[in-house]
């Protein structure tokens, strides 16, 4: 019981604290922080304000849509405001009865920003209104109307584009929580599972992977973070996928793999990071996304494979259970990628036999000793 919990203290608690940093996260998000960047740099991002909007997230998208709203109301509140105040349309001027106002019923500060923000939003209620005896009202009406037609496109336009990002479709993406290493069709390969949680596809899906270390170069540099391309297929292929039901994407574990070299028993050692994406066209939108997802060496498993989970039902339909998307059954793996093609080379060295060096063929010649 002891010895139990010493496990399950050293799995939960020690465990956390020697996690590896990442890259990017399960669910894609990129772990990456940048420092000492140049004010001058900073400015780009207000230059591509679009962009900059679309990438901030809800709570600060909410403030300033609410902020440039109310700004720009009590802005021009103040200018009729001070329209009012310069023609003497106030209360505390005492105009005459035939005292012609630049906008009707403005009796103040409250009452210029409700004219504000009936004229910006096209509310007209009827009870204010501008006069056409003065000039520089018509003037701030049409400026008003047309900034506020600006304001609206801008921010209504930043809002749907935001809740329609291709990003919330790669969320019914979702990658198995672990990879396994196991025997494919005879070869040693690298497994992940894939999944397209929607029933409308993803047209001219495309899958890689990216392993990524530290490296030391012939010349002595340490290069972090550097980038190995990873090619996983199916069966038909690794463009153009049939994404609607889960599939089980290899990465076949050759010579010209990185992890030819690793073994069972050196692989949790490993420093790596294998990162792989997903790139398809939503069927719906016609708009590109791109899923992600990273797995570390702990959660690699060697000699296992996945347990199936596509069956078919008494009615004909297939069924997918997704209970079992994760989980895992252990093989008979060699534990080396070496070792199975060594095994290989021998069975096929058994089969066409094997030559004998020291021996020879000596020819006899036959002579007739037989007298007649």
């Amino acid at each position: 019981m002891f010895k139990h919990l010493q496990k399950w203290f050293v799995a939960h608690f020690l465990g956390r604290s020697a996690r590896r940093a990442r890259l990017v996260s399960k669910d894609g998000r990129c772990n990456i922080e940048f420092g000492n960047v140049e004010a001058q740099s900073r400015l780009i991002f207000f230059v591509d304000i679009w962009t900059t909007v679309l990438d901030l997230k809800w709570r600060y998208k909410m403030t300033v849509f609410i902020t440039v709203f109310l700004g720009s109301w009590f802005f021009f509140g103040l200018l009729w405001y001070a329209v009012a105040y310069i023609h003497k349309d106030l209360p505390e001027f005492h105009p005459s009865s035939n005292h012609t106002p630049c906008v009707e019923h403005i009796n103040g500060l409250t009452s210029a920003f409700l004219f504000s923000l009936e004229t910006q939003v096209t509310i007209g209620y009827g009870f204010r209104c501008v006069t056409e005896q003065c000039g520089t009202a018509i003037f701030l009406l049409t400026f008003q109307s047309i900034l506020g037609v600006i304001i609206n496109s801008f921010m209504c336009g930043a809002i749907l584009a935001k809740i329609s990002r291709p990003k919330k479709r790669a969320k019914t993406i979702t990658f198995s929580k672990t990879a396994v290493i196991s025997k494919r069709g005879g070869k040693l390969c690298l497994l992940i599972r894939v999944a397209n949680l929607r029933k409308s596809l993803l047209i001219g899906s495309h899958i890689y992977g990216k392993l990524l270390k530290t490296t030391i170069t012939p010349e002595g540099e340490t290069i972090i973070l550097d980038q190995i391309n990873i090619n996983f297929v199916v069966d038909a292929g690794n463009e153009n996928l049939f994404f609607i039901s889960p599939l089980t994407i290899y990465h076949v574990i050759d010579h010209t793999s990185p992890f030819f070299h690793m073994a069972a028993e050196t692989l949790p050692q490993q420093d790596f990071e294998l990162v792989v994406f997903l790139d398809g066209t939503v069927e719906s939108t016609s708009a590109t996304c791109q899923v992600r997802t990273s797995y570390v060496p702990e959660e690699v498993l060697w000699g296992y494979r996945f347990a199936p989970i596509v069956s078919k039902t008494k009615e004909g339909k297939y069924r997918v259970d997704f209970h079992n998307f994760s989980k895992t059954v252990e093989v008979e793996t060699p534990h080396c990628a070496m070792c199975l093609y060594n095994e290989k080379d021998a069975q096929a060295r058994m089969k066409r036999g094997y030559d004998n060096p020291n021996f020879i063929l000596s020819e006899v010649s036959e002579t007739d000793d037989t007298k007649m």
